[in-house]
């Protein structure tokens, strides 16, 4: 049986995902999709590509992530699941592109600067 290996990133996280033709099971880090993403918002973004090309239910998933958290997980989880699809068949490039699937989030966390609370935020001023 062929399988098709993608690599999805987004903030820390970066998922390495595996499908092949099956049943439909998605497995995220050896646990089930529900038992790993407990937010229904998040079983949502994962699912989206699959909704959008009509191929829920004919794959089996299989991913590994790691870094960051959920939400950045599960943004990198979708980006992966997208390109391999991507490598499945071809045709569903303009469908993936169309709904923003196939490209990389680029928005980072902002370093902290020296003598700021945080990226932005500023100490309490104090006059006297």
């Amino acid at each position: 049986m062929k399988t098709f290996n993608a690599t999805g990133r987004r903030k820390n996280s970066i998922a390495r995902i595996r499908i092949m033709p099956g049943s439909g099971k998605i497995e995220v880090n050896k646990k089930s999709l529900i038992d790993y993403f407990k937010r229904e918002t998040l079983k949502m973004i994962i699912e989206q590509p699959l909704e959008v090309t009509e191929s829920l239910g004919k794959f089996d998933i299989f991913a590994r992530v790691h870094g960051g958290g959920l939400s950045g997980q599960a943004g990198a989880v979708r980006l992966g699941i997208s390109r391999a699809l991507l490598k499945y068949d071809d045709e569903l490039k303009s469908a993936l592109r169309s709904h923003g699937f196939l490209t990389r989030d680029p928005r980072e966390k902002e370093r902290k600067k020296y003598g700021m609370a945080g990226a932005r935020k500023r100490y309490q001023f104090s006059k006297r």
